[in-house]
């Protein structure tokens, strides 16, 4: 990938090596502990110095605990963000009655019923106030697979103080990447145009929510009307809503491909070990030598088997839902607004080029998605739809077994020749194997382990 979660780099900055320089040579002590001018008994005051600097006033710096510092990715947020006008009355309306217009389209191009229940227009503050619980699930299993390396990276000498040390590491971490993460949503929350624009169900269920200014922006740069843009995002925005509303198992499967993929995720020792070797631990009391340390490159994540396949889950199920929102939006719209196909054509470019929502989702959580199979995946709607209809078509989103892989992408052929032919081979075992696994569940929410194969 271009750029390692959270800003971590693989070896490309420029300073890289600058904590490496150990002002005290032959001290291979990692954090400084019983080598060179560093006395042991300055660890209290080191402690106290992180103390203060954590718990501050009480604010964001101090104020959360856990793998990501999420008060303070508000906090930066919010301040990239800066001031911005309420959205008027009229374009609420308007946002609204593009909605509902384009889910009374939709009605005839899919068998899922509306699943909005809401329509609103949301400022950038908006879109971050409202996404940040969603964020939290899909950046919380990376972070904490990243702060664990800290505790096998101490010498030995040093573990038996390991506790008051790892919980100012965890804090240190959680800011890091808090910092990170409010960077990338200020940033972000001023370019997405709705709340699924990056296919991924961000803000709360059956809210459809269009983000006028971002909107705007973009129409300056076309040549179709505004309120035909307008309508289009609605309807790509309705779209998804019916997919995630309608198929009870989707969401859950998108969230969990995202955590197996953290959870699989190995560390390369190295990057730590070699800044842990020439760490000075004075520095700790000044606040730019602890900006430098934040920000400089720790971890190299290795790819593993696991993480491999479940990548391939999660680039191949965006996939399915990218092409069929594109296969049913240009169904509906496309004999009423002329600029239908133009506007797909722009999204398609969009994400080929690795938009801003194609960057901040590989920096946060690790991961770039493939135009590639969503265009694969939209011939293949394209070609069911003729083959078999819309019910038909529709009725493979009941279980996940059900949906075509990522091999049917490249082959849709054979994929197609199943539905039309009535395969149901498999069917009866997954829909027993999804009755067992909802036997298991402690809550109703939660989904099963993901497509097999």
């Amino acid at each position: 990938m271009a750029d390692l979660p959270f800003g971590f780099s693989a070896g490309d900055d420029p300073d890289r090596d600058k904590p490496k320089k150990d002002p005290n040579p032959g001290s291979n002590n990692p954090f400084g502990f019983g080598g060179g001018d560093f006395n042991m008994a300055d660890l209290g005051q080191i402690f106290t110095q992180l103390g203060q600097m954590f718990s501050g006033t009480g604010g964001p710096m101090g104020g959360s605990s856990g793998p990501v510092n999420y008060d303070l990715a508000r906090q930066l947020a919010s301040n990239s963000i800066g001031f911005v006008a309420p959205i008027s009355a009229s374009t609420t309306t308007a946002i609204s009655d593009a909605v509902h217009l384009a889910d009374t389209w939709l009605d005839g191009a899919t068998a899922l019923p509306a699943g909005a229940t809401k329509a609103v227009a949301w400022t950038p503050s908006d879109w971050v106030d409202n996404t940040l619980d969603t964020w939290k699930r899909l950046c919380d299993p990376m972070a904490e697979q990243i702060s664990s390396v800290w505790a096998s990276a101490l010498p030995e000498e040093a573990r038996a103080m390991a506790g008051p040390l790892m919980a100012m590491m965890t804090q240190m971490g959680g800011m890091a990447f808090g910092s990170q993460l409010g960077q990338a949503l200020g940033k972000l929350s001023s370019e997405v145009l709705t709340s699924t624009d990056i296919g991924l169900p961000l803000g709360p269920k059956g809210v459809a929510a269009l983000l006028p200014n971002a909107i705007e922006s973009l129409s300056e740069g076309l040549e179709q009307p505004r309120s035909e843009i307008l309508t289009f995002l609605a309807a790509r925005e309705a779209a998804h809503h019916r997919l995630f509303s309608h198929v009870p198992w989707l969401s859950s499967q998108l969230l969990n491909a995202v955590e197996s993929y953290a959870k699989g995720m190995k560390i390369d020792m190295s990057g730590i070990e070699e800044l842990a070797a020439g760490f000075n631990p004075a520095a700790l009391g000044d606040p730019a030598a602890m900006e430098q340390l934040l920000s400089q490159g720790m971890f190299e994540p290795k790819a593993t088997p696991e993480q491999t396949a479940a990548l391939e889950r999660l680039e191949t199920l965006l996939a399915l839902i990218e092409g069929w929102v594109q296969t049913v939006v240009s169904a509906a719209l496309g004999d009423r607004i002329p600029g239908t196909a133009a506007l797909s054509e722009m999204l398609r470019r969009r994400r080929a080029t690795a938009g801003p929502a194609e960057q901040t989702f590989a920096t946060l959580v690790g991961l770039e998605l493939r135009p590639r199979k969503m265009r694969e995946a939209a011939v293949l709607w394209e070609r069911l739809t003729e083959a078999v209809g819309v019910d038909a078509r529709d009725a493979v989103w009941q279980h996940p077994d059900l949906l075509p892989n990522s091999a049917d992408l490249d082959e849709p052929a054979a994929f197609i020749d199943r539905i039309i032919g009535g395969d149901t081979t498999g069917i009866d075992e997954a829909f027993n194997q999804a009755i067992a696994d909802l036997d298991k569940e402690l809550g109703p929410d939660e989904g099963d382990d993901g497509p097999k194969g």
